[in-house]
């Protein structure tokens, strides 16, 4: 499945943007892994090494990482950067789970 598949999904998609060299993004891992299981099956949660994949960080203008941006249907409905609390992160997404 390609970028594009994923966040066009008709769920939620939380895409963390992250670098292997970031700090901040070493402490999202485990947050991000608690919000996976109060979600479940209803939302996805992606990384994206903005490294490895360099154009899909431009095309969405990451400048600084970590970058979370939650997609669904292919929009972008939420972007925040930096560390985000996990209550945060699991309101934002189930605001948007039908």
């Amino acid at each position: 499945m390609t970028f594009q598949e994923i966040i066009n999904q008709d769920k939620p998609v939380l895409v963390d943007f992250f670098a292997t060299w970031c700090g901040p993004c070493k402490t999202m891992s485990p947050i991000l892994e608690d919000v996976k299981n109060r979600v479940g099956e209803d939302a996805s949660i992606i990384k994206m090494d903005v490294d490895k994949n360099p154009r899909a960080a431009a095309a969405y203008q990451v400048r600084g990482v970590p970058t979370l941006i939650l997609f669904k249907n292919g929009k972008m409905l939420w972007r925040q950067s930096g560390v985000v609390a996990a209550n945060d992160l699991e309101r934002v997404i189930k605001a948007q789970i039908k």
